[in-house]
């Protein structure tokens, strides 16, 4: 008869709904994949904003915090003249710390605030100097630093499956073509065990 009790409860609390998904446990990984708008929102015609790529890799710690480390690809223009554009690309390694603001009842939905280190390069216009009218560009390539804060919500669709939405603020410093770099964007993240 206690074993059927047993038994009993046992079935009640997973039908019951208290038996949650495991996840951001302690030691756990994710590998992630982002793309973000930078500076406004480009369309393609647009002239000074532009986009950017990322592949990050993530260990859960204690209380769903995370470090996370990652390469990104920042394409932004500077606007040139009546309709032309200058390309900035840098191209960033970084490592950061991501603290676990919130969650809900079920673990489906985690919000995250996040401070970076970053450090790169940064070329102007692929290295050319001269621009097709004859006009010469003052901003050279560089080697960069700096930082970045982020907000970012994952929304699981599984245990290994997570879809991300992110807004970052970037500065770096040790060039000349701009400090600050606003991103926003979706990725989507692969849990590994």
């Amino acid at each position: 008869m206690r074993k059927a009790m047993m038994i009993i409860a046992a079935m009640l609390a997973l039908c019951g709904g208290q038996a949650m998904a495991q996840r951001c446990l302690p030691e756990m990984s994710a590998v992630e994949i982002k793309a973000d708008m930078a500076d406004g929102f480009y369309t393609g015609n647009s002239r000074d904003c532009g986009y950017s790529f990322g592949v990050y890799y993530s260990v859960f710690k204690g209380s769903a915090n995370t470090w996370s480390f990652g390469g990104e690809y920042l394409q932004t223009y500077k606007p040139y003249a009546e309709k032309g554009r200058i390309p900035v690309a840098q191209f960033t390694a970084e490592v950061g710390y991501n603290l676990h603001l919130v969650s809900d009842y079920s673990q489906t939905f985690h919000l995250y605030g996040g401070l970076s280190v970053l450090g790169g390069y940064e070329t102007v216009n692929w290295g050319k100097h001269t621009l097709s009218d004859g006009s010469t560009i003052h901003n050279g390539d560089a080697f960069i630093y700096g930082g970045a804060l982020t907000l970012q919500a994952d929304f699981y669709l599984s245990d290994k499956i997570a879809l991300t939405a992110n807004v970052k603020e970037r500065f770096v410093f040790g060039n000349s073509t701009g400090h600050f770099h606003t991103q926003y964007g979706v990725g989507v993240k692969f849990i590994i065990e």
